[in-house]
């Protein structure tokens, strides 16, 4: 793909990444108006991890089905389909409508593996770090984008945030259709009803030589990264005294340095220290963030550590980076969708530990979540330090 291409297969991914943050301020006003507002809670949590698991399940499959059929198309279904999901969210006359909407939206958002997948069919190993950098960043831009823009359609009533969505994940699907080529050139094996076996999918992604070890850091980095996502709002309002104000907008500081960071960082860091090096520095930079967040006690205290946070983010491109060179050329999709699963397995499992962590210890000390968080990158000592005999 030529760099136009990959500019515009970029901006597809922050589109897409907006409309899924568009309805997330209103998605329980919504519920409370359809139900029971004491049921929201439940209901919120419920169609949030209805999402993840569907997408856990689907991922993999969508990722082999592009290694066979191209990229483009499974993009394209991906967009559609969001679009339609947020139409029906936007029309929803009751409450059990929006759950076959999430698990439509599950299924086919492939959007991040079938992208992870052009990127890694552009070539060029030595710009595959930089490129999955500005990947990650276009989903934390259109994160960052989608709350805020969906807080003001919110003012109009809360299905229009879900419009809004079906807007954006349309006009990416046009655009796509219009001008995005097909990065899956060459030869493409023959069809196989395994290919519809989530599990299979991830088997033959762990088949690879050094993949599982790969495939594991890649695993407990998720995990760990769903500590800041899970307590953010929690600690700072127990431990800081924050207001909604100062929640939003240390969100909002938060996205935008992690975003910068892995546009700019993973390219210079993977070409100066290699990728096993820049993940390496990401690692160490997360860990001792979050330890030290674990023992901060002023608000002043954040500001840099959120910038130290954010450098831990240049370790998942360059891991991407890592992996995308050991799967080969026929199994980027795969591989894709294998991670895709993967995190969304981080996605359900991350913030029921860490919150239930954290409830436990109310009343006492509450940094466990953080130094747990901190720990698991030890879990990925072995895997690194295979990785370091096989790159000597």
């Amino acid at each position: 793909m030529s760099d136009r291409a990959i500019a515009l297969l970029l901006f597809i991914v922050t589109l897409d990444a907006a409309g899924a943050g568009l309805i997330m301020p209103v998605l329980p006003g919504l519920l409370d108006k359809l139900g029971d507002p004491a049921s929201t809670p439940a209901h919120y949590g419920g169609l949030l991890s209805l999402y993840a698991l569907a997408q856990c399940l689907a991922g993999p499959v969508l990722g082999a089905l592009s290694d066979r059929y191209g990229r483009r198309p499974i993009l394209l279904a991906s967009l559609a389909g969001a679009a339609a999901d947020y139409l029906v969210m936007a029309a929803s006359p009751a409450l059990w409508v929006l759950y076959p909407g999430r698990i439509l939206a599950g299924i086919t958002g492939a959007t991040g593996a079938v992208a992870g997948a052009c990127i890694a069919d552009a070539g060029d190993p030595a710009r595959r770090a930089r490129r999955f950098g500005l990947l990650s960043a276009s989903f934390g831009l259109g994160m960052i984008l989608g709350p805020a823009l969906g807080g003001l359609a919110g003012l109009a009533g809360e299905r229009m945030p879900f419009v809004a969505a079906a807007v954006a994940n349309g006009t990416a699907f046009l655009l796509a259709w219009a001008w995005l080529p097909e990065s899956r050139l060459g030869a493409r094996a023959p069809w196989a009803w395994g290919t519809l076996n989530p599990l299979g999918g991830l088997r033959q992604a762990l088949g690879g030589k050094g993949m599982a070890g790969l495939l594991w850091m890649f695993l407990v980095m998720q995990m760990a990264g769903q500590v800041p996502g899970a307590l953010w709002v929690l600690y700072g309002q127990d431990r800081f005294r924050w207001d909604a104000a100062a929640v939003g907008m240390s969100l909002a500081g938060f996205g935008a340095l992690h975003a910068l960071a892995q546009a700019t960082l993973p390219g210079p860091l993977a070409t100066r220290l290699g990728e096993r090096g820049a993940l390496l520095v990401g690692m160490a930079a997360d860990g001792l963030g979050y330890v030290l967040l674990a023992y901060a006690t002023q608000s002043w205290m954040v500001v840099p550590l959120m910038l130290l946070l954010a450098a831990g983010g240049v370790g998942a491109p360059a891991l991407q980076a890592l992996l995308s060179a050991r799967a080969g050329d026929g199994k980027q999709g795969q591989l894709q969708g294998a991670m895709t699963s993967l995190a969304s397995v981080a996605a359900v499992a991350g913030p029921l530990a860490f919150t239930a962590l954290y409830a436990a210890r109310l009343g006492g000390w509450t940094g466990w979540p953080w130094l747990a968080g901190a720990a698991l990158y030890l879990l990925c000592a072995p895997a690194l330090a295979a990785l370091g005999r096989r790159t000597a």
